[in-house]
């Protein structure tokens, strides 16, 4: 199989799986418990949380991990906006984020709060003036995903950071499809809060992590034990974590090199694509997007119907994002583009991982032109 829909789930690095196995059989303690095995996993859980702090310039004692992406934009979301409901009730995001966070603020909303859903402009990009704009004094946070799942887009996080912070408002950033596609920096991009999830770097499912600048003014979503530093209560997914830590590590060890080949790879497919078939268009932005997405429309076609035909063949991608593949709604990325409901059905996305290749790309390549043409023949 050529698995080119890494945008939903990467193959886990057989480097990471042989550290997470001990974690599993032989070093099982509980992080909480006192006696030797214990300690031996809690100081496994310190040395990955070092890991991941690293990879984005943050502090270790500024990570909690989490289960994925979709909990930590939960906590980051409803944390700060519970803990901070005296000091106002409104917040900003944009009309093409993940559900995870678009989902948290229509249940906010359902609480009292006021949520201002940005536009974007026909590449999908959100302008820092906008967000400008929508500040109000009762402002607590903007939450702005650093690249699109679905486009690639990515987004000017520095600088809506920086309007953020000069409006006196807290800023969080969805990264799940950003790290280790583009340097990530939570001071300079000036972001407080910031989700990232394993299973997209070549890690294992199940787990994440979410930062929390210094003195972050936060609450937990649900309580027990204390663990996490009192903001994530659960025995602590010790195998997972190592996980994490380790995918992080060697994901960003080459990430310059890795960011490249993935570029060169991503531009073949685009360049190739748009030269050999006829009513193709490329949604999102050409030059501000992620080294590893290429998402299309093509014309009189129905995505499923390319997606399973390229299946047959050996080739795995999708249309868009996988937590919405089965739902017969159209896109809400495409819509906030300006798409119509037609322009919605005849999306292919592909996402390239840095275990890629050109021979792969080819053979891609050699199938699309005759599998596009057949669909259409038979309209």
């Amino acid at each position: 199989m050529i698995y080119f829909d890494n945008g939903s789930t990467t193959p886990m690095d057989g480097r990471v799986e042989e550290e997470m196995l001990p974690y599993n059989n032989v070093y099982f303690g509980n992080p909480s418990s006192l006696h030797a095995a214990g300690r031996y996993a809690a100081n496994a859980v310190e040395r990955a949380r070092e890991k991941v702090a690293k990879s984005i310039g943050a502090r270790p004692k500024e990570i909690y991990f989490t289960s994925g992406g979709t909990e930590s934009d939960n906590v980051a979301i409803q944390g700060v906006a519970f803990a901070n409901r005296e000091r106002g009730n409104h917040i900003i995001t944009s009309a093409i984020e993940h559900h995870a966070v678009l989902n948290t603020c229509h249940f906010l909303e359902t609480e009292g709060f006021k949520v201002t859903y940005l536009p974007v402009n026909r590449d999908g990009l959100v302008s820092p003036d906008s967000v400008n704009n929508a500040i109000t004094p009762q402002t607590i946070l903007v939450s702005i995903m650093a690249a699109n799942n679905e486009i690639g887009t990515i987004q000017p996080i520095r600088e809506i950071g920086k309007v953020a912070k000069e409006g006196g408002v807290l800023f969080h950033t969805d990264a799940v499809q950003a790290l280790g596609k583009m340097p990530i920096d939570v001071d300079q991009d000036n972001i407080d809060l910031l989700a990232i999830s394993a299973h997209k770097l070549h890690g294992p499912k199940g787990v994440g992590a979410l930062f929390i600048r210094k003195n972050t003014n936060i609450r937990p979503l649900f309580f027990g034990g204390g663990q996490e530093m009192g903001l994530r209560s659960s025995t602590e997914n010790v195998a997972g974590i190592v996980g994490m830590g380790a995918a992080i590590s060697f994901g960003t060890q080459n990430m310059v090199k890795d960011i490249e080949i993935m570029r060169e790879l991503r531009d073949r497919i685009i360049d190739r694509t748009m030269s050999m078939v006829s009513g193709v268009f490329l949604n999102g932005s050409r030059s501000s997007r992620l080294c590893n997405n290429v998402h299309f429309r093509f014309d009189r076609i129905e995505g499923e119907s390319l997606v399973l035909s390229l299946d047959k063949m050996g080739i795995a991608t999708s249309t868009g994002s996988a937590c919405s593949s089965r739902s017969i709604e159209p896109s809400h990325v495409l819509k906030a583009l300006g798409a119509s409901n037609t322009d919605c059905r005849g999306l292919l996305r592909i996402t390239l991982n840095r275990m890629n290749n050109a021979d792969e790309v080819e053979y891609f390549l050699n199938a699309l032109p005759k599998i596009v043409s057949d669909l259409r023949g038979m309209y």
